[in-house]
């Protein structure tokens, strides 16, 4: 009975007998510790823009829905002279004087408060800006004012 009981075993685990050896594993690692530290590295760049980028996003579509539900302003941080066309009815402050010109957005702290700019990463500073003051509800719009173009939605000269 015994014998047929060892038959089985063999046959069910056919690895039974291969044992793990840890130095396997750590003699990889060292002789390939270059190579994880380059994969180690990319993998955290790539990571890193979307650990730093907190808070609300909105697409395109979803901002439109907002304005047309009037429960957001939009706020374009900007530079002066990118600013040429803007979202309709949006209120431009460059991201450069946002600090200074905080007060002018006191009125707007009830609203829900969307910040665009070329491609939706500077925004994000904005952002935290505005939060820090007191800002409730401030959304970031995904890929910018490109994303909005390629959208094919309106602008104001």
């Amino acid at each position: 009975m015994k014998i047929a009981a060892e038959a089985t075993n063999k046959h069910l685990f056919y690895n039974a007998r291969i044992k793990f050896n840890h130095w396997n594993t750590v003699k990889f690692i060292i002789d390939n510790i270059l190579l994880i530290a380059i994969v180690l590295l990319s993998g955290g760049a790539l990571l890193f823009p979307l650990l730093t980028q907190r808070g609300k996003k909105a697409s395109p579509a979803e901002v439109t829905l907002l304005i047309n539900r009037s429960k957001a302003t939009v706020l374009d941080v900007r530079a002066k002279d990118k600013a040429e066309s803007r979202i309709i009815d949006s209120k431009h402050i460059p991201l450069a004087e946002l600090g200074n010109r905080m007060a002018e957005l006191d009125k707007f702290k009830s609203k829900t408060l969307v910040v665009v700019c070329d491609k939706g990463i500077s925004a994000f500073s904005a952002a935290r800006m505005l939060e820090k003051s007191g800002f409730s509800d401030v959304v970031v719009m995904e890929g910018g004012i490109d994303a909005w173009k390629a959208q094919n939605l309106p602008l104001t000269k």
